[in-house]
């Protein structure tokens, strides 16, 4: 009979499935929850509600009018706070938590059981975290690209809006990430296209008007349009506001 409180390695491993689960199967007949719930000792339907509690601390999922459950506990919200305080460190603690429970470690987990999580972020903790990034990213938008609604996961790229070597701080941060299509992630690292305050795509006026057909059904015609908003993890002001200010190509 599992104990009545959750583990801190428990809660860590529900946060790492609330990362790459979108908001819509956090349900108890989900596989990947029925698998995970059996590797902590808990019921699917326990797991799936801890995931709904995490939910409530979501600013995105509130903004959706969806609210989760109400009975998240103090280490939920410890934990969110120890989360949006140190991505890098938090990440390396979920795949840490996961790696406790599944009594074989990968071999990323191996090659960082030495290395302190406070340090600077290894090579191989890097490649872990940007699974985790990648997987917090796509799952937000329920594997779309939030301009187009490309759903070929293949095709997809989980965009920092920040880049990678401008913060490092908030590399690992979902907040700081869009699902875009490849082509839309490149025009977005280039300063081709941003996203507005109120989440709309801009083409910069340096390639409006075009006489590239291909420009204007696939990236002009998307000018002013809203862009698909995540289920969790919504676009942080800040990292939008950098990229207008600091990457998107103004006119001259």
């Amino acid at each position: 009979m599992a104990p009545l409180n959750w583990s801190r390695d428990q809660s860590l491993v529900a946060f790492s499935l609330y990362w790459r689960l979108p908001f819509g199967r956090f349900h108890s007949n989900n596989p990947e929850i029925i698998k995970y719930a059996a590797l902590i000792q808990r019921t699917p339907s326990a797991l799936a509600m801890k995931l709904s509690n995490i939910a409530s601390l979501d600013p995105a999922i509130l903004m959706t009018g969806r609210s989760g459950l109400k009975a998240a506990s103090k280490m939920d919200k410890a934990l969110w706070q120890e989360m949006q305080q140190d991505w890098p460190t938090f990440v390396l603690a979920m795949a840490q938590a996961e790696a406790s429970f599944t009594g074989s470690q990968s071999e990323q987990m191996q090659q960082t059981e030495d290395v302190k999580i406070t340090t600077k972020l290894s090579e191989v903790q890097q490649r872990v975290g940007q699974s985790f990034f990648r997987n917090a990213v796509l799952s937000a938008y329920d594997y779309r690209c939030c301009i187009t609604g490309l759903a070929n996961p293949r095709l997809l790229v989980a965009s920092h809006i920040v880049p990678w070597r401008s913060d490092e701080q908030n590399r690992l941060n979902p907040t700081n990430g869009l699902a875009l299509s490849a082509l839309h992630d490149k025009a977005f690292d280039l300063g081709l296209i941003t996203i507005s305050e109120d989440y709309r795509v801009i083409v910069s006026t340096k390639y409006k008007p075009t006489t590239d057909p291909f420009f204007d059904e696939t990236i002009l015609r998307f000018d002013g349009k809203p862009i698909l908003l995540p289920e969790k993890f919504l676009p942080a002001p800040e990292f939008l506001t950098f990229h207008r200010e600091q990457i998107f190509e103004k006119a001259v």
